[in-house]
């Protein structure tokens, strides 16, 4: 699902050969955001619950519907200081801009974008995923309960 909805946060980023619209460059920045945070997810219940055959399907689910974006924000501002490896590092780093971007284009209605900045968010978003996913699975797994069980603060 993640790299379907890169495809789709570029396709509305380049929607219009001229100029694009401020809502399909919000909508992509809104869009992008979303496919790091289902990658993230979908990260987590794999890892805590399996993948596959392996795993139970409402566990997974119940897993993939506890990661709550505040939690997740907050726990990945401190993720470099909890000695965790670079490439998750790199994705705690562009999860945390691009949510605060998410922010910027879904509530703030002066906010403007460009396209080629649109485009470099979309294309650390990939980035960010997929160094997430070259991490080694012990350090994933131990992202994955960093992120889900950390207090709300």
């Amino acid at each position: 699902m993640s790299y379907d909805l890169i495809a789709t946060a570029r396709r509305l980023a380049k929607s219009s050969p001229k100029r694009p619209r401020q809502s399909d460059l919000k909508r992509g920045v809104s869009t992008a955001y979303y496919a790091l945070f289902h990658a993230l997810a979908r990260e987590c219940a794999d890892l805590l619950v399996g993948a596959g055959d392996a795993r139970r399907d409402a566990a997974w689910a119940q897993v993939y519907r506890t990661l709550e974006h505040g939690v997740a924000k907050n726990s990945c501002k401190t993720t470099a200081a909890r000695g965790f490896p670079t490439g998750i590092v790199s994705f705690a780093d562009t999860f945390v801009v691009l949510q605060e971007e998410r922010h910027r284009a879904d509530y703030d209605p002066i906010a403007r974008f460009v396209r080629a900045e649109v485009l470099v968010l979309i294309d650390n978003c990939e980035q960010a995923i997929k160094d997430l996913r070259s991490a080694p699975r012990q350090d994933r797994k131990a992202f994955a309960v960093w992120v889900l069980f950390q207090k709300k603060r």
